[in-house]
């Protein structure tokens, strides 16, 4: 297992986060998918509150294990469809929100807490000022963005920088190798070529959801298959299908799969990256864990991503 630091957080980071959207019971497959992660070094786990029970069980889990202290969990609040209808970026939902995700974990405390949507019309201040007062009642290690622009961030973090607050030290975008033509969830932000510049800028790490283009790189998927309309409306562009040839031009070169090569992009950018994972068994875990260890050179990841004709 390969890890990172995040600025507030005590423990190293595996690069493999474990998803737990699909964790929604723990029976023998589950926990055997759970013990490989954890055998192979993976220490850090993906929730939310909105994610409908999945706290619960991922709760249920520490405390039968007694590993709370080893891991490092992140869980995220303010959804917008959580609950009281509409946008819910407000102090008074991530209150609630973050108290009930302590209390469905067992836990007094999260390593990582990300707010999960952004409402561009709520002025940042308030928000900040409420993230920091569960900051120092130690509820929270470091507090964190999903499916925010990088613009809203630094207007974030210069409001915190000039209050002596803490600011954002994670983003928790779309980021693939695949580009989505429109958002995939109402709400949801990919990383364009601007947020990935902002962040070879910043080196502020960037933990990846749908890394594997919702399993665009599979070979379960051709552009005359049209049958499934999520990923047709999504993903289905000239330039992905250039991307998936490449990806399995030089998975063959390199005697791997595809999709390997789509998991190995997201973690060789130019910033540090995780990937959040959600394998439905432990065959489908290692595969990923050779996707960390299969290196791939900037000219390789440029290529990839069209961004030049030939790698060498």
């Amino acid at each position: 297992m390969k890890y990172i630091r995040i600025q507030g957080v005590d423990k190293k980071i595996s690069r493999l986060f474990m998803g737990t959207g699909d964790l929604r019971k723990l029976e023998e497959p589950q926990r055997q998918m759970l013990d490989a992660y954890i055998q192979a070094g993976g220490n850090a786990f993906d929730t939310a509150h909105q994610y409908r029970g999945k706290e619960l069980v991922l709760g249920q889990w520490l405390a039968e294990t007694k590993l709370r202290d080893r891991l490092v969990i992140l869980t995220k609040g303010a959804h917008h469809d959580d609950g009281s209808p509409g946008p819910r970026v407000n102090p008074q939902a991530i209150r609630k929100d973050l108290t009930e995700s302590l209390e469905r974990l067992g836990t007094d405390y999260v390593d990582l807490y990300a707010l999960h949507r952004d409402d561009p019309t709520v002025a940042v201040g308030p928000i900040m000022e409420e993230l920091n007062e569960h900051l120092q009642a130690k509820k929270i290690r470091a507090i964190g963005a999903s499916n925010w622009s990088h613009r809203r961030i630094q207007e974030a973090n210069d409001y915190a920088a000039a209050r002596n607050l803490t600011g954002f030290s994670f983003s928790s975008p779309n980021l693939s190798l695949a580009k989505p033509l429109e958002a995939r969830w109402a709400g949801a932000i990919s990383a364009d070529e601007q947020a990935c510049e902002w962040h070879a800028k910043t080196q502020m790490p960037l933990l990846a959801w749908s890394a594997q283009a919702g399993g665009f790189f599979s070979g379960n998927f051709t552009p005359d298959d049209r049958s499934d309309e999520e990923m047709v409306r999504v993903y289905y562009s000239d330039d992905n299908w250039e991307r998936h040839r490449r990806a399995a031009k030089l998975a063959e070169e390199k005697g791997v799969t595809a999709i390997q090569i789509a998991l190995s992009y997201v973690l060789y950018q130019r910033f540090p990256t995780c990937a959040i994972i959600g394998p439905r068994n432990p065959e489908e875990f290692h595969s990923s864990i050779r996707s960390m260890n299969l290196e791939l050179t900037p000219a390789e990841v440029d290529w990839l991503d069209l961004r030049r004709e030939a790698v060498g």
